[in-house]
Order: structure tokens, then sequence, then C-alpha cells
């Protein structure tokens, strides 16, 4: 098809035949746009005939101030930034589907869970909190988990945390902690990280951190991925059934693939070889046809219930126990579609708390009160005026009528005289929007007297639920419990606050306390004196749970190796034949595996055939894996054995907790933490410690040597492993 030219217009010859109808100019149009669409123009869709120079007075002349092309691509590029985000600044994203198991009539009218034949198309991002845009994936934080369902009833924002309870119980000391959190604002450090002395001076002073703080040093601030991680919804929310019933409602969102942690030391190396390492792994699931799934779950309760729980429902720092009010499973969320554009989609999207659709109500929570104007506040700065919801990823997918008008970035036009309501100039159809039509409406409650700035009696018992979760914890999880806050108090400067801190720990048990104090350099723990600091408050706890057994990571979850990355450590005359099945049997359950050698290109095989490397010992370390195995072959066991790189990486996988299997000869990399087959007894599979197998396949049965590598990696991490501290890695 030939096209007619810009400049070209119908013939004014006298006696010419009439210009092209207005169906052929919009088919020239068409057809045009889709000839110019991969063309280079300026925003006005002016074609360039030239993106590499600059127009100027004679070939060695000065730059034109008339060149318009080279002034509109300047300044847009100057101003291509825009603030990022004071919490949750770093973040990855992607797009999803939700799709309800049954109607959840009997609590709500919302729409989007009324109908399970209904795919409701949902934007998820995930976010560390403190760090800035820059700052690696890895480190010790909360994580955000914010959800957009794109309802036919409007957008509904639920915006979460990978935790279900936050630092501070109200939202107007938000600004203090985020202050003390951030890096210190005279020298702008550290970056990302919590172990500095305005933070721990802050938390010290305010108990009501206690329990988060408990979640903070724990495993749950060390994703494995955002794949492998809980989400909650933090605050208490209202379910209104048709009736105009109220039922309080806790939102959690429990991952497929089970909840996985890494170790601290795993992390802080991850930080420095992959600082992106959780938005790739997230990116390269969806890209491989891997979609990350989440169950969405629900805990419903009656005001009346709510009263006898001995907690305070409108307490952000509290949680409710699974085993007191069970989570009801009502629908899955799989991401399905990386976005196209970070900025355009990432970057700009933005999460409100009070996006609800009707059905839905908030809870009196102060702390949630408060963000319902703080997300406005902050997007009418950081995305440029109060249009942000006409940016597309934004944008309702259902009609929006209002007469909202102007603005810095309008993107919609508005039609017609009338800009107000009510009026009879225009359809009409919105006249006298007065409550009494269907749409959201606020559910009616009582209002307190008198007016005053004070909390609840309800609010001030700080410390049983921290109790709970440590009384809930592993062994091995409280080990990490306590090296976390080992970790982060001897970095403090103040030894006053270590003191402070460590007193307070008291209060959730003595014994926590004073394993954390003694490397610290300072006294034993003492919850009298923590008691007279100031805004200390210690109230007898009530009946409690002494355990929850829903609240610790390890053996909560059945066993899941789907996306697990497994390394295999080669040399030239590596026996592949003895593993050919085991691979494949991996594979068949989901473990996707990476060869590593000391060399790219190939290596030979026992049987003379070549096998393709994927990574060398200098690119590939084991805290990018999850499992590593050993093939057997004389001589490319004896190869490793003698190259530091491959012996650096068993160690440093056993240190981690990670399963290993080393078969026949490879079993030799493994001398250096003293485990070696039996020569004198047919055993064909042996674990000397718990997570290492080792394997001699002329002996084992079919699918044995498999089926037990399969359940090591299913269970992610093995902390009970023998002389772990004496492994030099």
């Amino acid at each position: 098809m030939s096209l007619p030219r810009r400049t070209a217009g119908a013939s004014t010859r006298p006696g010419a035949k009439a210009g092209p109808s207005p169906q052929d100019k919009k088919l020239q149009l068409d057809a045009f746009a889709l000839d110019s669409a991969q063309q280079l123009s300026t925003n006005q869709g002016v074609l360039l005939s030239d993106n590499h120079h600059s127009l100027k007075a004679g070939l060695r002349g000065p730059t034109l101030l008339e060149d318009f092309i080279l002034r509109e691509k300047i300044t847009h590029f100057d101003h291509e930034r825009i603030p990022e985000r004071a919490v949750h600044a770093r973040g990855a994203a992607a797009h999803g589907v939700f799709k309800l198991y049954k109607p959840l009539s009997e609590y709500t009218t919302a729409g989007f869970l009324q109908l399970p034949e209904v795919s409701t198309p949902v934007f998820v991002r995930f976010s560390t909190v403190v760090g800035s845009r820059g700052s690696p994936d890895t480190v010790r934080d909360v994580r955000g988990f914010a959800v957009k369902f794109y309802t036919q009833e409007g957008n509904y924002d639920l915006v979460g945390n990978n935790m279900p309870v936050f630092f501070i119980q109200d939202a107007i000391k938000f600004p203090d902690l985020v202050h003390a959190i951030k890096p210190e604002p005279h020298h702008e450090m550290p970056q990302a990280s919590s172990a500095h002395d305005t933070f721990w001076d802050f938390v010290s002073l305010m108990p009501e951190s206690t329990h988060m703080l408990m979640w903070l040093m724990s495993d749950r601030a060390l994703p494995r991925s955002y794949r492998m991680m809980e989400g909650f919804g933090v605050h208490s929310f209202q379910l209104i059934n048709g009736r105009g019933q109220s039922h309080f409602v806790k939102f959690h969102w429990k991952p497929k693939l089970g909840v996985h942690a890494m170790a601290w030391d795993e992390a802080q190396k991850i930080a420095g070889r992959d600082a992106d390492f959780h938005r790739r792994d997230l990116w390269e699931a969806i890209e491989t046809g891997q979609f990350p799934e989440w169950e969405l779950g629900i805990q419903v309760l009656d005001a009346a219930r709510a009263g006898a729980l001995g907690l305070d429902l409108l307490d952000a720092t509290k949680l409710i126990p699974e085993e007191l009010v069970p989570v009801i499973p009502v629908g899955r969320m799989t991401l399905n579609r990386n976005p196209e554009n970070y900025f355009a989609e990432t970057e700009q999207v933005a999460f409100h708390p009070g996006h609800l659709v009707p059905g839905i109500d908030f809870s009196n929570d102060p702390l949630l009160q408060g963000r319902l104007f703080s997300y406005t506040d902050t997007q009418l700065s950081r995305l440029g005026g109060p249009n942000f919801h006409e940016i597309p990823i934004n944008r309702s997918l259902c009609p929006v009528h209002n007469f909202q008008r102007d603005g810095a970035h309008r993107q919609g036009i508005g039609r017609g005289r009338v800009a107000y309501e009510p009026n009879t100039l225009a359809q009409g159809a919105e006249f006298r929007v007065d409550g009494s039509a269907q749409g959201f409406q606020s559910q009616p409650q009582g209002i307190e007297t008198p007016k005053l700035r004070a909390a609840s009696q309800s609010f001030n018992d700080h410390f049983s639920q921290a109790t709970l979760f440590w009384n809930s914890q592993s062994p091995a999880e409280k080990e990490h419990i306590v090296a976390a806050f080992r970790f982060e108090l001897s970095q403090l400067e103040s030894t006053e606050i270590r003191q402070r801190m460590v007193d307070n720990l008291a209060h959730v048990d003595l014994h926590l306390a004073t394993r954390v104090a003694s490397p610290l350099g300072i006294g034993a723990p003492d919850a009298v004196a923590a008691a007279g600091r100031l805004g200390f408050k210690n109230y007898p706890r009530g009946d409690t749970l002494a355990e929850s057994p829903a609240l610790r990571m390890v053996g909560n979850y059945p066993p899941d190796v789907h996306t697990r990355r497994l390394a295999v450590l080669v040399a030239d005359g590596v026996d592949m034949a003895a593993v050919r099945r085991l691979l494949q049997e991996l594979g068949e359950a989901g473990v996707q595996h990476r060869i590593i050698a000391p060399h790219l290109g190939y290596v030979g095989t026992a049987t003379g055939r070549t096998l393709a490397v994927n990574q060398s010992f200098s690119s590939a370390t084991s805290v990018m894996f999850d499992a590593v195995l050993v093939p057997g072959g004389a001589p490319s066991a004896q190869t490793l054995a003698q190259l530091g790189g491959a012996i650096h990486f068993v160690l440093e996988a056993y240190k981690h907790g990670k399963p290993i299997c080393a078969v026949n000869e490879g079993v030799g990399l493994l001398a250096t933490l003293g485990f070696s087959l039996s020569t004198t007894q047919p055993v064909a599979l042996s674990v000397p410690t718990p997570g290492v197998l080792l394997a001699d396949s002329h002996r084992a049965q079919e699918g044995e040597i498999s089926q037990a590598f399969i359940h090591a990696i299913g269970l992610h991490r093995h902390w009970d492993r023998l002389n772990v501290d004496a492994v030099p890695a």
C-alpha cells in the first residue's frame, strides 16, 4: 500500500475529482501511523531526519537556540526523574489475576468477592521499606506487599507488608519513626539499614515497637524470594454484608511455594553479587512461565468475639493468633505478566489504603486513619498533581464519572458545559447522589466523647505478643534472632542505647535479653531500670497463648521444589551417566540446574562426550543457588578437591544450611567437612548430618537418591547441622 506524503492534500485544480472521503483519510492515516511508529519523532509526532547532531551555525560553529528538537529532548531529560517514595522506594512489580473460590456474600457485598467465575486483574508491587531506589534487594528490612484490584466497582488497594504488625500504634509518630530509621542526616549513612544509633534510640524509648522488632530481627526480614514471602494487610478492616452487618477482617497472602528465608551472611554476600536479586528472581520466574501464586485468606470475627480475645483489633502492633481465629482461604492470585516499562508502571503506580469498594470499610485504627491522609498527600507531590489516577497503571477499568476538572497532567477530556451537581443541563443521571443510591457507604458507628489526645488502655500491653513470637520460634530461628540483635546493637556508638534496648528485651524473655547482652560490653539486663525509662509502659499480661506454631517459618509449609536452583559442580572426567536419571527426576519435580566448572565452554565426561558449562567458579557462588550436587568421576573429583573455588562453594553452602548431595567419588569434595562414603558397609545412601546426602549410585535403588534429595531441597534449609560455626566460609 502506497502512503500519502504528510504534505499531500486534495487537489484544487479546476475540474478535478473530489478529494478522498473521510473513511479513506482514516485508512490512510492509520496506515501511515503503523508505518511511522518505528521511526523516531519529537513528542509532537514530527519525524526526525537526524537525532545525532544539533543545529549549528556552520560545521564548527555554535549551537543555535532555534533548535527546538534539541531543546525538547534536553528539557524532557532534565525533568525525567520524579521524587522517589519516602519509604518503599525500591520495588518490583507484576500483573496478574485474582480468582475467588466461593462467594463471600455472608460477609461482604464487594463485587469481586461474589463471583468465582470472574477473573479480577491485579497489579502487585513488592518493595523494601527503608532504602533508596539504588539500595540492594536483600537487606534486612520489612517488605511491602501492595495489591491493586481492578474490579468492576472501581479500584481496590490492599496495601500491606510481609509482617502482620507495625512499629507504632498512631500515625502521628510515623514521621519520627521514618526519620529515625533513615540514614542519619549529618552524613547520610548507613543506607538501607536499621543498624545505627538513631533508630535504636527511638525504638528503645518506644516499647510499643518491641513486637515488630522481634519480627524485624527474625528471618522474616530476609526473604529468599518475593515468591516465597507472606503478605498481610496489617490493619483491621471491616467487611459489610447486604444486611448492613459488620465483621472485622484481617487479610493474609500465603505463597504457594512456602515461606523461606536467607541466612544473614548469605544476604550480605548476595547484595554485593547481585543487588537486583529479588526483582530478577521475580522477573525471570514470570518470563519462564513459573507464575508465582498466593492464596488470599481472611480472619473474620464480629465485635463481640473481638472483645473476648484479650487484644485490641485497632492496635497495629498486635496480630490475631491463627490458633484463635483460623485463616479462611478465599481465593488465589497468580502473577503472569511482567511490566512493559518499569517507570510507567512500577514507579508510577499509586496505592492507597483509602481506595475501597462497597462492602469493605475502614476501622478506627489510628495508624490506618493517618495513612488515609498521608498517601494522597505524598502522591500529589511525587506524581505531580491531583490527576495521578489518570496515569494508565492507576486508571480504573470501569467507567469514571465525576465533575473533577483541570489540574496538572490532566489526560481525560471533559466535555460539555456542566462541571457540577446537582444539575439539569447535563444527562441528569447523577442527579441527587445523596446516599440513597447504590454505591460505597461508610458503616454507621457511634462516636465517643470527649475529644482528647490519648491512647486506650487496651493499647498498653507492649510485650505479651513479642513473648508469644519468641516462644513460637524453632531453636534455629531463635539463634538467628539473637544474632541479629547482637549485630544491630553492636553497630551503635552509644552504650546507653544498647543497655536500654536489652533492658526492654528483658520484658520479652530474660534469657533472650541476657544472650543478646553478653557480647555487647554492657551490664546484665535490668527490667526494673527499663520500667523507669521515658515512654515505658508495662501492664499485666492477660490470658494469652504460650505458643503459636503459625508464627514460625520452619516446618509450616509442605515441601515444594519448583524453581529451586541447583548448582552441579563438575570438571573434566565427570561421570554424568551416574546422575543423569537423578537430574531428570529433579527437573520433573521443578528443580532448575546449572553446570558449574573451572572454566567456561565445555568439559569432557567419563564417557568421552562433551558437557556444556553454564558458569565458572570465578562468576558462580553458592549464595545464588538453593542446593548443590557433586557428581562422581575420579578425575573430576580430584580436580575439584584441589580447587579453592569449588571447596569454598561447598563449605559456604554447608554453612548456610543448603542441601548437598555428593555421588560416588564426588564425596571427596566434602572431605574438609569430615564426610566420606563407607567402603566397608553396603550403604547406598547415608545422611551424616541433616541435608547432606552421600550416595553410592551403584548400590542405590531406582529413585532412592532423587526422592531423598528432593525432600531435602523441599525443606529449604537444614539449620541443625554439625559444627557449622567451625566452617571457614
